[in-house]
């Protein structure tokens, strides 16, 4: 390998009375064998802002050349919530004479970070017929999530006489990606 290019070489001929004479030639040495390019799968998780990152050599399993390996490059590094679940991604691996081979890897996108519930108390009147309804919204007091929230919901919307007082309710905050938390907020029912 240290050899590819131009070299020079030099023929000696010498006769059957010890006569010599040389002349130079010139060997040039190619290295056209590309590297084999080997591809692992990885799982990575997004952090609390929604990104996650990998490098060339994450996703190398391996790959190797007969003069040695100049590079490896991978298609796509950062991820985001849009992709969360499998993605293709390409590693190139150059040798040290420009010699190129591909292989493809996939790499899954995991959200496991559950949503930030957040609850506030909250008081309702009973109406006319002794009734009232509370949505999730009334509860809800700015819960996130690094991904979005798909819903939210409480385990109770409808109050009657017979909860005048102190109550307690559950939010439910479900994320894009099926991930879940839950707090407790104190619903006062007041008949007035």
């Amino acid at each position: 390998c240290s050899n590819v290019g131009a070299n020079t070489v030099t023929l000696t001929v010498t006769d059957n009375n010890g006569n010599v004479s040389t002349c130079d030639a010139t060997v040039t040495v190619q290295e056209t064998i590309a590297p084999v390019a080997i591809c692992q799968p990885v799982t990575i998780q997004l952090d609390a802002s929604g990104n996650a990152s990998i490098t060339a050599a994450d996703i190398d399993g391996g790959s190797t050349d007969n003069c040695g390996i100049a590079s490896i490059t991978a298609s796509k590094t950062s991820f985001d919530c849009s992709n969360v679940g499998a993605n293709t991604v390409t590693l190139t691996v150059t040798d040290n004479n420009g010699n190129v081979s591909t292989c493809d890897a996939t790499v899954t996108v995991e959200d496991n970070i559950a949503p930030t519930a957040i609850c506030q108390p909250v008081t309702v009147q009973l109406d006319a017929t002794g009734n009232a309804t509370l949505t999730a919204a009334q509860v809800d007091n700015g819960s996130s999530d690094n991904c979005g929230i798909a819903s939210i919901a409480i385990n109770t919307t409808s109050f009657n006489c017979s909860n005048v007082g102190a109550n307690t309710v559950t939010l439910t905050v479900t994320d894009n990606n099926g991930n879940v938390s839950t707090c407790d907020a104190t619903v006062t029912v007041q008949d007035n």
